[in-house]
């Protein structure tokens, strides 16, 4: 006898909290064993990483049959304490299956009841878990019913939700996160727990932010693909690259004013795109990327003008920038355990002279024109013009880096 229906083992004593253990669909057989005289008789289910089997005779400790109607029941053995929750059976074939697991349990001849020889279900009569769902109308989303714990790849677009449902963090194989056009404010830090997440999608929705717990968080060492495009963005986190292994990164029609400071961290970053916001010039920093492709269209970048500085100097300088400076020169170990938090986001954010000396709060600053070529194999042109040059931050610790950087413009440009 055999019967087509989703097997679940629950282990009593160790069950864990939150979902029941996994499922997997699965065609049970009662039978004699091949080769057996018959002394054994066995409920056989999709096999487990061990393997299981398990013994009938006098091992059945409860039968709950209350929604058999609905192909749904469970079977409760003693050795193993286990819970072999049965469902989507067809509910003839369940009750007659019962029946005979009922007869067994009471010690019924082996040879009186209607069994075939047991055999291993074969692959092609076992269903695989489900590892993607794909989502595109309101009407469509589950309200009642639990996602698969199966998942890897859950899309939901076009759905107006207005929030990250707590169902979908509870997805623990997920790899890929699609919540494009919805109505989505706000992230909550949870999506962090996605401990294997390398594609989020989040493309036309109303976010504002970009929390920096997110950043923080184990999305660290899984997300490659960032899609924040079409939302009301105006400025991402200093913690934002932190999340150093990112390949793609999309940005596009936002509000964003300016670009993380330290985005050359993002040293496996490849293809960036940013266009049709509202960025001014683009951070020292950018010099460090090596980008495959590079989009920063329809950006009011302003024109570059290195002979009028904005000069921030503080002479002499501060004790709290002497110090500042050589804790990052010299490369002392700082932190929150060492020095207050507001000091050491101080030091996070320490602009770089070109003579390679940090400064903090006493600097120059000017803008110059970077060709991105210098960045990027393939640049899609800045403006309608075809250039492909913009204006990126300058800063120098001191006059006279300034002066020589000066000197050096004046000739080349003279």
């Amino acid at each position: 006898m055999r019967l087509r229906c989703e097997a679940e083992v629950v282990r009593r004593q160790q069950q864990p909290p939150g979902p029941r253990g996994r499922s997997a669909r699965a065609l049970l057989s009662l039978g004699r064993p091949r080769g057996s005289a018959g002394a054994c008789l066995l409920l056989c289910t999709a096999r487990d990483r061990a393997g299981a089997r398990y013994g009938l005779r006098d091992n059945v400790e409860r039968f709950f049959t209350r929604f058999v109607d609905e192909g749904k029941a469970t079977v409760r053995l003693r050795e193993p304490p286990v819970d072999l929750c049965l469902s989507k059976a067809n509910a003839s074939s369940l009750k007659a299956f019962l029946s005979a697991v009922r007869l067994a349990h009471q010690g019924t001849n082996i040879e009186t009841l209607p069994l075939s020889a047991l055999v291993p279900a074969k692959t092609s009569e076992v269903e695989k878990p489900k590892t993607k769902m794909i989502i595109t109308s309101r009407r469509d989303y589950p309200l009642t019913k639990n996602f698969p714990y199966s998942l890897e790849h859950l899309q939901a677009s076009y759905c107006k939700l207005a929030r990250i449902d707590t169902r979908v963090l509870c997805l623990k194989k997920l790899r890929k996160l699609d919540l494009s056009h919805n109505h989505i404010k706000q992230l909550p830090a949870t999506i962090g727990d996605l401990t294997c997440l390398q594609e989020l999608i989040l493309r036309d929705n109303h976010l504002e932010s970009f929390s920096g717990a997110l950043c923080n968080s184990t999305l660290q060492k899984s997300l490659q693909f960032l899609d924040l495009s079409q939302n009301k963005i105006k400025a991402l986190p200093i913690q934002f690259c932190q999340l150093r292994e990112l390949v793609n990164l999309k940005l596009d029609d936002n509000e964003l004013i300016r670009l993380p400071f330290k985005i050359g961290q993002l040293g496996h970053l490849r293809f960036l795109s940013a266009a049709r916001n509202k960025l001014p010039y683009l951070p020292s920093d950018f010099r460090k990327l090596c980008l495959e492709n590079l989009d920063l269209f329809g950006n009011p970048f302003e024109q570059p003008n290195p002979l009028v500085p904005n000069i921030q100097l503080k002479i002499p300088l501060t004790l709290l920038e002497c110090a500042a400076r050589a804790t990052v020169n010299h490369r002392i170990p700082y932190g929150c355990h060492l020095l207050p938090a507001h000091l050491c986001e101080d030091l996070e954010v320490a602009k770089m002279c070109q003579c390679g000396s940090a400064c903090l709060s006493s600097f120059i600053q000017i803008t110059v024109t970077m060709n991105l070529h210098h960045v990027a194999h393939t640049v899609v042109l800045v403006d309608n013009m075809g250039g492909t040059e913009a204006p990126i931050i300058c800063y120098f610790c001191s006059l006279d880096c300034y002066s020589q950087f000066l000197d050096r413009y004046l000739q080349s440009n003279g």
